[in-house]
């Protein structure tokens, strides 16, 4: 990797990865954050753990393949074009696969307003 364009385009990719996994990831953890219905569902583990974990996987899965590919062949465009394809890939799993805790309704919480004492 002789050509500074290279470093550019890879360190783009991964910024571009790292955005798109965060942004795809968002509105699956919104009810962890808000709280769903009557904020019993909150859980801000998800921002402090897997928000970050998130943004290192969607910034180094581009970036990785993109390496990788330009190690191989000599061709940037073959390597951006698996690099996309990687990231778009993993996004779709990420989607698929991932999912915040939500406890169930029955178990919530302390009894509120008309127990009995």
């Amino acid at each position: 990797m002789d050509h500074p364009n290279h470093s550019s385009a890879g360190c783009l990719l991964a910024v571009a990865g790292a955005a798109a996994a965060t942004l795809a990831w968002a509105p699956l953890a919104r009810v962890s954050v808000t709280g769903g219905f009557e904020q019993t569902h909150r859980d801000l583990s998800v921002l402090y753990v897997d928000l970050p974990l998130i943004a290192l996987g969607g910034a180094l899965l581009p970036l990785l393949v993109w390496m990788a590919v330009l190690r191989g062949r000599a061709r940037p465009w073959v390597a951006l074009v698996a690099a996309v394809a990687a990231l778009t890939l993993g996004i779709w799993g990420l989607t698929s696969w991932w999912e915040p805790y939500q406890q169930p309704e029955f178990l919530g919480g302390p009894l509120r307003g008309g127990a009995p004492d």
